[in-house]
């Protein structure tokens, strides 16, 4: 059963260095990972591309031909993949039924929020047998404006809605948020939504005169009760990782490495069926049922509260790690030397 993500989100997101970032991650784990590109108007894809719309249609050739503008003619180029899915389920059925795939999706708002096109190839996505989790990506540094950060949830939660997928909504770019000043709250209170009443204050110094409006649209929000945050820094191993273990428990994936992977005895069926069908309960016990590691108190030590120290930090860290390596391979080098020189002495008869 093939599994994936359908990443979406605003314009400036991050959602093709998201792309990027978990394909070098899935790569380094050798994790399986094939990236489709399904936005028409990306012509520099950073990352190693599977499938690419482009093949199919072009931006540039719909708004040369239709007269269309840029959002348009993006609307256009869904729907016409929509009426030609059969051109993307033959190109996934080549991937294989153990295949893990992002779908990195344009970041027109209105396809993911209200426009019938993406909803429609993401339930006919389903119905081919994929299990997909939304990942909704919206920028870190929303956060420190008030009003900002209701316009943030208000899409979340219509992304939410609209797809009807298992979601994560993710503040990308969370190592840049010191950046733009202090937060009014912890970073948990952003994260977990809490009692939204605690910017009335904060709203209201903003645009006083649409205080009932803010308390209503606040309040439509907690009624929902469905908008919570997870963070990323993408340049982060442990962010990264953490991430992508929250999806996987979204979707129910297990990865299970092939059985001759080089692993602690008695970790792996010894069996050489595919993935999908072989059992293996450490896997279970230990990605999807495990406790999540890391809280939100870390990530705001991490990149708010002591992030020079953290950094000084990594950097010895980085240091000595080179070092050993250094050392390694010196070591690997005077013993071949060595191996070479015993053999290059002959016996006397």
């Amino acid at each position: 059963m093939p599994f994936g993500e359908v990443v979406c989100g605003a314009p400036g997101s991050g959602k093709s260095t998201y792309c990027f970032g978990k394909h070098q991650l899935f790569t380094a784990l050798n994790r399986p990972i094939s990236i489709v590109n399904l936005d028409p108007a990306n012509d520099n894809i950073p990352y190693p591309c599977a499938i690419d719309i482009a093949s199919l249609i072009t931006l540039q050739d719909v708004m040369d031909e239709h007269g269309l503008g840029p959002n348009g003619g993006m609307l256009y180029c869904m729907e016409y993949l929509d009426a030609n899915f059969d051109w993307l389920e033959a190109r996934l059925k080549e991937l294989g039924s153990d295949a893990y795939v992002l779908f990195d999706i344009p970041g027109q708002v209105e396809l993911s929020t209200n426009h019938e096109a993406l909803k429609h190839i993401v339930q006919r996505l389903t119905k081919i047998g994929f299990r997909l989790a939304a990942v909704h990506l919206c920028d870190a540094h929303y956060v420190t404006d008030a009003a900002k950060y209701v316009s943030v949830l208000l899409l979340s939660l219509r992304t939410m809605l609209q797809l009807e997928l298992p979601h994560v909504n993710v503040l990308s770019k969370v190592d840049l948020i010191g950046q733009y000043g202090d937060l009014d709250f912890n970073l948990d209170f952003y994260t977990e939504v809490q009692d939204l009443s605690y910017l009335e204050n904060a709203l209201n110094a903003s645009s006083p005169r649409h205080t009932a409006l803010n308390m209503a649209l606040c309040s439509v929000i907690e009624d929902y009760s469905l908008v919570g945050f997870e963070t990323l820094a993408v340049e982060d191993k442990a962010s990264m990782l953490h991430l992508t273990r929250a999806i996987d428990r979204a979707t129910g994936y297990i990865f299970v490495p092939p059985h001759d992977a080089p692993v602690p005895e008695g970790t792996l069926e010894a069996s050489s069926v595919p993935a999908s069908t072989r059992p293996n309960t450490f896997s279970l016990f230990s990605s999807a049922a495990g406790p999540m590691a890391g809280s939100v108190g870390d990530v705001q030590e991490r990149w708010i509260d002591a992030r020079e120290q953290w950094d000084a930090f990594e950097r010895k860290e980085w240091r000595q790690e080179g070092e050993k390596i250094r050392e390694a391979r010196e070591r690997e080098k005077a013993m071949q030397g060595e191996r070479r020189a015993k053999g290059g002495i002959r016996e006397r008869k």
